[in-house]
């Protein structure tokens, strides 16, 4: 396979929030209700989108703060991250902070020398328990927002955004790619180097919403949710 055509995906976020679900979901169409802790786990899949076939080389990283150390080096040489939390847990969003960082680290130097940045998505997961939620979609979306990360609602266990998460993050991990190689200059005006967070359904990116118009806004949460 054309190497243009392979993806490294690092997926990160505290334990328990559900990385290994939706890693399997995707690989193995497999979920599983018990919780094991996980240092790191590596998958590979194949998906064809829009077309076009991609070998993704996934890596299921260990969330609980004692093994965070153990993050290899190699993780942060990925071409995208899923930085996914837990909606029930409003400590698990706060737990990104952790991986945010050294990722905003990993882009400013791949950006200094004239690297591919990385692409970011934030993965608000469990959005099947709604009577559990504690974290809202427009925190969990304003908190991507201002990292420049994407953003989704998933559930590993009813299989709601898992293919198309993945997908998203192929699909900008191509346009970045792209643009890196017209030496930062987007070759289309409906494209943007800043890749946007975007609407799960159509692509919307959030930000085209206009900001006074009360009913856009709503329709956009609407959208955004996936119960």
């Amino acid at each position: 396979m054309d190497e243009n055509n392979r993806i490294t995906i690092t997926v990160c976020g505290d334990g328990g929030c559900g990385k290994s679900s939706i890693t399997l979901r995707l690989v193995r169409s497999q979920w599983t209700h018990e919780y094991d802790p996980t240092i790191e786990d590596s998958y590979s899949v194949t998906r064809t989108i829009d077309g076009q076939s991609y070998f993704l080389m996934l890596t299921d990283t260990a969330g609980q703060e004692e093994y965070r150390g153990l993050w290899a080096a190699s993780n942060l040489k990925s071409d995208a991250f899923l930085l996914v939390y837990d909606i029930t847990n409003v400590n698990s969003l706060d737990a990104l902070e952790y991986f945010a960082d050294m990722i905003a680290i990993e882009e400013d130097t791949r950006i200094d020398s004239g690297q591919t940045p990385p692409v970011k998505i934030v993965a608000g997961n469990k959005c099947d328990l709604q009577g559990a939620r504690q974290i809202k979609s427009p925190q969990g979306l304003e908190w991507a927002r201002k990292r420049g990360c994407g953003f989704m609602e998933t559930s590993a266990r009813e299989m709601v955004n898992i293919e198309e998460t993945f997908a998203l993050l192929v699909r900008r991990v191509v346009e970045a790619r792209r643009v890196a190689a017209n030496g930062g200059v987007a070759d289309n005006p409906t494209r943007t180097a800043a890749l946007p967070p975007v609407n799960e359904k159509d692509g919307a990116s959030s930000n085209q919403v206009p900001e006074k118009n009360k009913v856009q806004r709503e329709a956009l949460w609407k959208r955004l949710r996936c119960w």
